[in-house]
């Protein structure tokens, strides 16, 4: 790596799975078949949303931004993954290692948080129905779903400023196969207990309280759901739920996983294996989750693969 007057490092080699040269090969298929597989689901979660009127409610508003979301999420870490993965040269250059650090920051970031705000909009659906339509007005989910992006910018550029701003004195060969910041920590020459404080801190912040808050939105929708008598109603409102909360649990329990275990107790090569788990087969989850269990997806998608869905017109 070539340093011009102490500046930042012209590029990065990315260990990846290099020690696993037999492996590489069909990880390269293994990522290739869930990024076609997270862009086909999470654009047709999307069309459907958009084109059938049914769908035009606040839980499917921030079911297609959480689509969008996955799809900008695994885009900005798929394809540099397959060029690494497919020849001898494992590089990214500097510019492109900030560039993915930043992105891929702010979408984990602003899905921690949407979550939160789709576990809200299903306790007002079922705890607060009658009140339901004019809590979760257009302009508020708008409100929501823009805070919860906003949010994850700003965690971006505050936490991957901080983590670039380290002297890495030379050392260029990260061991992983995308730009992260524990796997950049560990390449400064300096103190970086500041750096894994704030971590640990913005750890908290986005990876325990979002949970947390939704564990007790559920708790209060389980007590409602449990009050109705009509075992049709009560299988619709825990069904419409289920959806959701096992995305949840898939989430954060992998993304807690990475990044809340003690360092000391962190194999590298188990690290590399769940993180292509949470960045190559979570994002695909979510839309494949909601076709399996949700019967109004399933019907839209029905139609529009029948050619029975149009686009709106204005």
């Amino acid at each position: 790596m070539d340093w011009a007057n102490g500046s930042s490092p012209t590029g990065f080699i990315l260990l990846g799975f290099s020690a696993h040269p037999r492996l590489e090969a069909v990880l390269f298929l293994f990522v290739l078949f869930f990024y076609l597989l997270t862009l086909l689901g999470n654009f047709a979660i999307m069309a459907v949303s958009y084109l059938d009127p049914a769908l035009h409610t606040p839980m499917y508003f921030f079911l297609s931004n959480l689509s969008l979301l996955d799809v900008c999420f695994t885009t900005s870490l798929a394809p540099q993954t397959l060029v690494n993965l497919r020849g001898p040269a494992k590089t990214i250059t500097y510019g492109g290692c900030v560039v993915q650090l930043y992105v891929s920051l702010a979408l984990g970031s602003t899905e921690c948080i949407l979550l939160a705000v789709m576990a809200l909009d299903r306790y007002e659906a079922v705890c607060r129905p009658l009140h339901y339509v004019v809590i979760m007005s257009p302009r508020v989910c708008q409100q929501l779903a823009s805070a919860s992006w906003l949010s994850g910018l700003a965690n971006s550029l505050i936490h991957a400023t901080f983590t670039l701003q380290l002297p890495l004195c030379g050392n260029h060969r990260l061991d992983h196969f995308i730009c992260e910041v524990p796997a950049l920590l560990k390449l400064a020459c300096v103190d970086t207990t500041v750096n894994e404080l704030v971590l640990f801190l913005v750890s908290i912040l986005f990876l325990v309280i979002p949970p947390v808050l939704i564990l007790i939105s559920y708790g209060f929708i389980t007590r409602a759901v449990l009050r109705i008598r009509s075992l049709e109603a009560r299988y619709k409102a825990f069904s419409t739920c289920s959806s959701h909360l096992t995305v949840v649990v898939i989430f954060y329990g992998t993304i807690i996983y990475m990044y809340l275990q003690p360092s000391d107790s962190y194999a590298q090569d188990q690290g590399k294996f769940i993180s292509l788990f949470y960045t190559m087969v979570t994002p695909i989850l979510s839309p494949l989750i909601y076709t399996l269990w949700n019967k109004d997806v399933k019907g839209a998608l029905r139609k529009l693969l029948s050619g029975k869905l149009c686009p709106l017109r204005t």
